[in-house]
């Protein structure tokens, strides 16, 4: 299956948060036989069985608490696509502080450049032209 990656840790850490918050689903989400390359698998056909481009998190979300709730949920063949997920990247502390890092790193090349190339002068072709003299007639 070549779906995001995201997309599938995306729909794992709903369904692990849900469970943990909700017995009666953590039940239904260690159920035998339920995985979730299969759990995107079904969710991938219901989307490409709909027709439509987008959906919001909720629909997508209950397509997947569904998989895990139900029996006898016909999963399907494997879709190749690639899947958009819309959600802001949360950067751990640690992780700003490195990125912040690197961005005044790369300013302060950025700078140390300009500053170099402003102290170089440009070498100025001087013509000589040779001017005849008296001697040379």
């Amino acid at each position: 299956m070549k779906s995001t990656e995201h997309f599938k840790r995306t729909i794992q850490a709903y369904l692990q948060q849900r469970a943990s918050e909700d017995r009666l689903f953590a039940e239904s989400y260690r159920k035998e036989g339920k995985n979730i390359d299969d759990c995107i698998t079904y969710i991938l056909n219901e989307v490409q069985r709909s027709g439509c481009n987008g959906f919001t998190d909720g629909e997508i979300y209950s397509m997947a608490v569904h998989y895990y709730d139900e029996d006898d949920v016909e999963v399907g063949n494997p879709v190749s696509c690639q899947v958009s997920v819309n959600h802001i990247v949360e950067l751990t502390e640690e992780e700003k502080a490195e990125a912040r890092q690197r961005a005044v790193e790369q300013y302060q090349k950025a700078e140390l450049r300009r500053m170099q190339e402003r102290h170089k002068r440009p070498a100025v072709k001087q013509e000589t032209q040779v001017q005849p003299n008296l001697f040379n007639f």
